[in-house]
């Protein structure tokens, strides 16, 4: 353990927390969307999910997840996912591509807290880990949530355009 003044932990936790979360979130965007496939093994559905009712049921998802910031518009390039901005099963398949983007993020950041033991005590240590799972956990189930509704949606898409309907035509009817 690095043992510094007081002063000096607080500034470092908090540059720490900085640079770790906005350079994980911009470096995450610097790689092609195509890495990220909504079925591997990380990003996958799970049967636990229940279609995403546990979400809805036991986290009330609902209710708190608008709340939450959508980094990713903050660096060129980024794909805002705070609201659907298409109705093609492309923009569903980039927006669901996107959501993968946005987990991984959260979990790398969550990754990086066991570093801030190297100088903080250990229950200022522990507190860090707690930020961590604060600030990300909400996040990655936002973004499994959005990925398992919006693969239905991508599903629906692509079997009402096969139909020969356009999704314009279908949201009309």
């Amino acid at each position: 353990m690095i043992h510094l003044p007081p002063f000096w932990i607080v500034v470092l936790n908090v540059t720490g927390c900085f640079i770790l979360q906005m350079g994980i979130a911009w470096g995450i965007t610097q790689f092609p969307a195509g890495l990220f496939r909504p079925e591997a093994w990380l990003f996958r559905k799970r049967a636990w999910e229940r279609d995403g009712r546990l979400y809805e049921r036991f986290f009330r998802i609902r209710k708190w997840k608008a709340l939450l910031p959508d980094a990713a518009v903050w660096f060129r390039g980024g794909f805002a996912k705070k609201n659907l901005g298409g109705r093609s099963p492309d923009y569903f398949r980039r927006f669901e591509q996107e959501t993968c983007r946005g987990e991984l993020a959260h979990w790398l950041q969550m990754a990086c807290a066991p570093l801030f033991f190297l100088w903080n005590p250990l229950w200022a240590g522990w507190i860090m880990v707690g930020y961590f799972l604060l600030s990300s956990l909400p996040c990655i189930l936002t973004q499994r949530f959005n990925r398992i509704r919006l693969a239905g949606r991508h599903r629906g898409a692509s079997v009402r355009l096969h139909a020969g309907l356009s999704d314009d035509a279908q949201h009309h009817a």
